[in-house]
């Protein structure tokens, strides 16, 4: 029988050469080295609009910085000449937040 890899769309093939479960062993080996019969053809693939669309968003997606470096080296110069200031209650907004979105939400 043939292999999951070798099986394409199209193509035919016999699945009665099964090798039978009989302690014959010479009719499981003869069963076993019939050929697969299949037909010879050609694959192709096409992707819809929305496909080409999400491989041109990944590629724009990949050419972007994934930070700001600038942004990056003025709050580490702020931090290193002790300018940065931390605002307490925003930060605790911003954490309440994020773990709100992480919570599983409550289906009624």
């Amino acid at each position: 029988m043939a292999g999951i890899d070798n099986i394409r769309s199209g193509q035919l093939f016999n699945t009665n050469n099964r090798p039978s479960a009989r302690a014959d062993s010479s009719a499981s080996h003869s069963t076993a080295s019939r050929d697969v019969k299949t037909t010879a053809g050609q694959d192709s693939v096409s992707l819809s609009s929305q496909g080409k669309a999400m491989g041109q968003l990944q590629q724009s997606m990949a050419a972007t910085p994934a930070f700001d470096a600038a942004k990056v080296a003025a709050i580490k110069e702020a931090i290193a000449n002790g300018s940065y200031q931390v605002d307490p209650e925003r930060l605790a907004d911003n954490i309440m937040k994020f773990e709100n979105e992480l919570a599983p939400q409550n289906k009624a």
